[in-house]
């Protein structure tokens, strides 16, 4: 059989769309220009989780070093998938980022060290520890993935994923409202500084003008952090204390285990390979890749594969666990440039910024209601992307059934956590997260509930109702 070539590929979809295919190589220039674009996109997301997670638990002076890392690990994760090393990595143009699936239960398992008197070290050393070895769960499952997929269908899929922005809507509110323990907790100061970012992230969706549509979370947060400085709620006094470059090192904060806080990280990891194989379905379409095959399948699995490498390289270094973005893929379509070499540039752009605590520094002073602003925004795409899926799905008496029970529970808990207060302490701090007992229903009822109607779907159809759906990174796909 004759192998086909990118070039087939590209001119059997309609290639003439691109500028440079998949192997193409650009000129520096358009190359530089593309990567930028590709930053502007993700950047925000990249931090967002680190800030929010810093934020909730009280990490204090730790967090410009954590942005730092998050920045320095995406770069090496987009290296690693887009140049492909073995069995690992895509090969496509991907950008990897700090995961906003995770946030709900790395926050859970914050709490419970620090409920236990665990000071900021302890806090950061259970955290890295728990994802080190929960990300071999979707190292192993990304050679299963198909197989998975049989088990952990798109009704769970979409029940998870809509809990998981349900869940975090909570700590956006408290974020626009002042976040927590703030004495001016819900001001017309608070809240007006917040309804300007959405405002103005808002606005410039609705323009025809890609770029903007692509950068509009940067641009909310930019007016909004400017407003507030010339209110006088940001103070730069304290970025003269922060080192010239930063160093990363492995396992900063030290090495624990807890196994309540490892089992809903590892249940999340379960679902994280299913998101990823959608976004990466998407990026081979705009990309002019085929999306069913041998070739494919074994894209998604590297693809896949290598996001669980890069979610223990995180871990190693200090940040928290990485994901395929989906939004680089609106950023395809718009440049026309699908080349996985720009994401060597992307790579470094980002490690660079990632080396100077400044960058760190100036996001930490954000104030919560600008970024809760904007991340009001982010936590409902996921809750409506979960609903998308579902919606996709094929919602019958059984279906619904599964969906019904599983955010019952999980929303039950979430708004009442005082109904398990009388079982067991390690009882409590695994199905007290709305997540892990969401999940585990879902997957349960799932495999032992009987089918009322045999239907198998095609592994590469499936995929692509996955890439229709947004990321759990949650910003909305920029190919809307």
């Amino acid at each position: 059989m004759i192998q086909k070539s990118d070039k087939d590929y590209r001119q059997e979809a309609g290639g003439d769309e691109l500028i440079y295919g998949l192997e193409d190589r650009p000129a520096p220039g358009p190359a530089a220009f593309a990567a930028l674009q590709h930053v502007l996109a993700c950047f925000i997301a990249i931090i967002t989780p680190t800030l929010i997670i810093g934020g909730v638990l009280g990490l204090g002076s730790e967090v410009p070093y954590l942005v730092s890392m998050a920045l320095i690990v995406s770069g090496v994760g987009t290296f690693i998938q887009a140049r492909r090393f073995g069995p690992v990595g895509s090969g496509l143009l991907c950008v990897q980022g700090t995961s906003f699936g995770f946030l709900s239960v790395i926050l859970s398992a914050g709490f419970i060290v620090k409920g236990n008197g665990g000071s900021n070290e302890d806090i950061l050393a259970t955290i890295f520890g728990v994802c080190f070895f929960a990300a071999f769960v979707e190292i192993v499952f990304s050679q299963f993935i198909d197989k998975l997929r049989k088990v952990i269908t798109p009704v769970v899929t979409g029940t998870v994923i809509s809990l998981m922005g349900l869940s975090l809507i909570k700590v956006a509110m408290t974020d626009m409202a002042g976040g927590y323990g703030a004495e001016d907790l819900g001001s017309l100061q608070n809240l007006g500084l917040a309804l300007l970012v959405l405002a103005t992230i808002v606005v410039l969706n609705r323009f025809q003008f890609q770029v903007l549509r692509l950068s509009a979370v940067v641009f909310g947060l930019t007016v909004g952090f400017v407003a507030a400085w010339s209110m006088g709620m940001v103070d730069f006094s304290s970025l003269s204390s922060l080192a010239t470059v930063n160093i990363p090192v492995p396992f900063k904060y030290g090495f624990n285990f807890d196994l309540a806080a490892f089992i809903p990280i590892a249940l999340i990891f379960l679902i994280t390979p299913l998101e990823a194989t959608g976004d990466l379905t998407a990026n081979s379409m705009v990309s002019k890749q085929p999306v069913s095959g041998p070739v494919y399948l074994r894209r998604i699995k590297s693809g896949v594969l290598a996001d669980g490498i890069n979610s223990c390289i995180a871990a190693v270094f200090n940040s928290m666990p990485m994901t395929t973005f989906s939004q680089n893929n609106g950023v395809i379509q718009l440049t026309g440039v699908a080349s996985r070499y720009v994401a060597f540039y992307i790579a470094a752009i980002l490690v660079f910024l990632g080396l100077f605590p400044i960058v760190g520094g100036v996001l930490q002073l954000m104030p919560k209601p600008v970024l809760g602003g904007a991340t009001l925004i982010m936590f409902g795409t996921v809750a409506v992307a979960g609903i998308k899926i579902l919606a996709e799905a094929n919602l019958n008496r059984r279906n619904m059934f599964i969906v019904a029970i599983s955010l019952g529970l999980g929303l039950g808990v979430a708004g009442v956590p005082e109904a398990l207060e009388h079982l067991p302490k390690a009882i409590q701090n695994i199905f007290g997260s709305p997540i892990t007992i969401g999940a585990i229903s879902a997957i349960v009822l799932n495999i032992f509930l009987p089918e009322e109607t045999e239907l198998q779907e095609q592994f590469d159809s499936s995929d692509e109702v996955a890439a229709e759906s947004v990321n759990a990174d949650g910003l909305v796909k920029a190919a809307d």
